[in-house]
């Protein structure tokens, strides 16, 4: 259980939090690069860490993430016209462009000089891997880009589903590395069978166990933490163990266990307090399927399961649209895809979770391990100390694996999937 005052430090991202401000340390999505696809096309509105700001590609292809609200009289410039090079307010004309440099003032004379007085904010913005990112944080502060974890090559090929979800961040991570849920919340998707590994099918995974009740083991690292969940295998259970390593990339990524044919990644953006755009992740090689079987899997189809802003049409409003004849049937929820199962459970905790109520047990051990080492970042952050995941000596993400896969139960869990380089950063930071 935490206090009222350690769960704020977890949740809370707006007006300077200190978890707001470990996030601001780091590059973020701020959208996806489809949303904004076109030179000159129509801007978006976007929220993160409880501000509104706007998104555009410009005449050049350049993307600024700026301010919202025209700098003038704070109208919306989300309406505005995206062209030669700049984003026009329609109210007074103003134009600024990618940097937040206000290059015209249509309703200024010239004489009067303001236009040399006048910055907009806009954030530096850099685009890789199917994401415009943006940083948010102190100018002197902020660090080269590193390619994400999903992205170790250039040709890596990635599918992404979106959705807007309606409640604190954390309580989606805790989600994420919560390995023993899935085998009751998702029984029906991450099927029992008789296969050497993880298996992606056209409608399901298939896994090599049925037990229920993992055994977790956690080993913090410079990145964050690598935990394992351990269960007896279908087969040759007395000599061999179904093992499943999960990451924790601090402070918003999750790469869970790969299929396959392709590996998982999710990422947790506040959008503020109490929303959160969820990414789901799909990345490898020519195993991957494309962006719409992904999304068609998971239940996340622009048009059909979210709309155009990535609001999802199954809500707490609606039940989810859960299907209590199809559970008589043998799905375990009645809820299609699973993120929808999983958003029904974190959604249902409310806005957010009271932690003070919780009842933990053994199987929760990634999550007692979460919470204690991002409300030590906090305070770290509160108390003038660096932001977790963004000092030196950081280990580059593209070098971290997680690891599915049955294997004789002498081996070592900590070092199953390691890259050599991640090897070399766990022996350095033993000595």
């Amino acid at each position: 259980m935490l206090t009222p005052e350690e769960n704020d430090l977890l949740c809370r991202v707006e007006h300077g939090a200190p978890m707001g401000e470990i996030m601001r340390r780091h590059w973020l999505p701020a959208c996806m690069s489809e949303e904004v696809p076109e030179a000159d096309g129509d801007p978006i509105k976007i929220r993160l860490l409880g501000e509104d700001l706007v998104v555009f590609r410009d005449s050049e292809g350049r993307v600024g993430v700026m301010d919202e609200l025209c700098p003038h009289r704070r109208a919306s410039l989300v309406l505005g016209r995206n062209e030669e090079c700049g984003l026009r307010c329609l109210y007074h004309g103003w134009k600024m462009d990618v940097e937040g440099n206000v290059v015209e003032m249509s309703s200024e004379p010239a004489e009067s000089g303001l236009l040399e007085k006048v910055k907009h904010k806009a954030y530096p913005t850099h685009e890789a891997a199917g994401f415009i990112w943006v940083y948010m944080g102190p100018a002197d502060e902020k660090p080269a880009f590193d390619a994400p974890v999903f992205a170790p090559h250039d040709d890596t090929h990635i599918s992404i589903a979106k959705m807007v979800v309606d409640c604190n961040w954390a309580q989606i991570l805790e989600g994420a590395i919560d390995s023993a849920h899935s085998s009751s919340l998702h029984s029906s998707d991450m099927v029992p069978a008789r296969v050497q590994g993880a298996k992606a099918t056209d409608t399901s995974w298939l896994r090599p166990s049925t037990d229920k009740a993992p055994r977790l083991y956690v080993e913090r690292t410079s990145f964050g933490f690598r935990y394992a969940a351990l269960r007896r295998p279908i087969t040759n259970a007395a000599t061999h163990v179904y093992v499943r390593t999960t990451l924790f990339i601090a402070p918003y990524t999750v790469q869970i266990p790969s299929v396959n044919t392709y590996n998982v990644a999710i990422l947790h953006i506040p959008s503020d307090d109490t929303h959160t755009y969820f990414y789901f992740i799909a990345w490898g090689g020519a195993g991957v399927p494309d962006t719409e079987t992904w999304r068609k899997f998971l239940g996340a189809q622009v048009g059909i399961d979210v709309d155009d802003e990535f609001r999802r049409v199954r809500t707490r409003a609606n039940k989810y649209k859960q299907d209590r004849t199809l559970m008589k049937l043998g799905n375990f929820t009645g809820i299609r895809g699973i993120p929808n199962q999983d958003i029904a459970m974190w959604e249902t905790m409310g806005p957010i979770a009271d932690r003070t109520q919780d009842r933990l047990g053994a199987s929760d051990l990634a999550i007692v391990e979460f919470r204690k080492q991002m409300v030590e970042a906090a305070q770290t952050i509160k108390n003038g100390g660096p932001a977790i995941g963004a000092h030196q000596p950081r280990i580059p993400h593209a070098a971290l694996h997680s690891f599915e896969g049955v294997v004789s139960k002498d081996e070592d869990w900590r070092t199953l999937g390691m890259s050599e380089l991640e090897k070399q950063f766990a022996q350095k930071a033993a000595e």
